[in-house]
């Protein structure tokens, strides 16, 4: 009975041994049928084409292609990119063929036969107003520097300009900067590229544009400057003061000229005491070796003890001629400033600076000397 037990246990054991050995063989069989699934399914498949690869696909949507690719090349409908090449340019209407040079030649010359015989023709202008000469008077008081366009119209508009002695009412009027007066409220416009400075020069600088000897000068403070400037007058080498700079030939020749007598106004410190009759004296003429030179006005302005700083106002422009004056009646000149040179004053200007002068100070300036 022991035996067979065990012998049926062992068939048993065995049996078990053999099933699950099976089942490893029946496992094992599974995983190499998951391995080929891939090739199983495609030879179930049969004729069905194979996917082909990114590299190998075909855009060909042309009426010619097949599978095999196309028979007649791209598509009209084909596209540049991922559509195929380019498309074909749409032809409209017959083809023109070129011409040739002596075809070109003959209808040239037959274009000059039939115009041969005829006039110029003149086409009309394209714009009102577009025959007339000069320029708009708007634009020219703009670039004069009286403002925008609409400022300048809005000067026309009040009556405030006038060309030629006449008031200008209407907008657009054409004036000839070169031949026609401008003015402003009375005082004429530098309608040309005209250039005025005014310059505070210290004491030292010698007033030429250029000095052969090195010294400074005036040049020294327009080098940077496209336009050449000349000086109007001219000032002793220690006295400081006002000194005009410009290109205006005619203006600067004006304001010199005895002619005119533009006033020049000067401070000059003495060491007094001084009497009461100086200014009289001055007033009335002082006797120079060139002659009687008269100031226009003199008045004290400042004393401290016996420092006296009086100013003196006169129209000639002789060499020298304030410090002569004085030293004459008896008062050597310690320093001299000139503050004013006809409307135009120092103020605050500092000592060696150079600014543009306005257009009313222009304007000042040519009313001065009937420009």
């Amino acid at each position: 009975m022991r035996s067979s037990s065990g012998r049926n246990s062992s068939g048993n054991n065995g049996g078990s041994r053999g099933g699950n050995s099976g089942g490893r063989g029946g496992s094992g069989g599974g995983r190499g049928n998951y391995r080929g699934a891939g090739n199983a399914r495609d030879d179930k498949q049969g004729g069905r084409p194979k996917r082909p690869r990114p590299e190998e696909r075909r855009y060909d949507v042309g009426p010619g292609a097949t599978q095999e690719g196309p028979k007649s090349g791209r598509g009209p409908t084909a596209r540049g990119g991922a559509k195929g090449g380019p498309r074909k340019p749409l032809q409209r209407g017959r083809s023109v063929p070129a011409t040739s040079r002596e075809y070109e030649a003959r209808a040239e010359e037959r274009n000059r036969e039939r115009y041969a015989g005829k006039k110029d023709v003149r086409l009309p202008k394209t714009f009102p107003g577009a025959e007339q000469e000069g320029e708009r008077l708007q634009k020219v008081l703009a670039r004069a520097g009286y403002g925008s366009r609409r400022s300048c119209e809005e000067l026309i508009e009040q009556a405030r300009v006038e060309v030629n002695g006449e008031i200008v009412l209407e907008q657009g009027k054409r004036v000839d900067p070169e031949k026609d007066e401008v003015k402003v409220d009375g005082l004429t416009v530098a309608t040309q590229s005209y250039q005025f400075f005014s310059l505070n020069k210290p004491a030292g600088v010698v007033s030429t544009m250029e000095d052969p000897d090195g010294r400074q000068c005036l040049g020294d403070y327009v080098t940077n400057r496209e336009t050449r400037l000349f000086h109007v007058g001219r000032l002793d080498t220690e006295t400081e003061g006002v000194i005009l700079l410009t290109n205006h030939g005619e203006l600067a020749h004006r304001l010199t000229h005895p002619r005119y007598g533009v006033k020049k106004t000067y401070l000059a410190h003495i060491v007094g005491p001084i009497p009461r009759d100086l200014g009289k004296r001055l007033k009335d003429g002082i006797q120079l070796e060139d002659g009687y030179a008269r100031a226009d006005h003199f008045r004290v302005v400042e004393q401290t003890g016996k420092n006296y700083l009086v100013e003196v106002t006169l129209h000639e422009g002789r060499k020298h001629i304030v410090r002569r004056m004085l030293a004459e009646a008896g008062f050597p000149v310690d320093k001299l400033v000139r503050t004013a040179f006809g409307p135009i004053t120092l103020g605050d200007q500092k000592s060696g600076w150079l600014r543009r002068l306005s257009n009313t100070e222009v304007g000042m300036l040519m009313k001065e000397v009937d420009l």
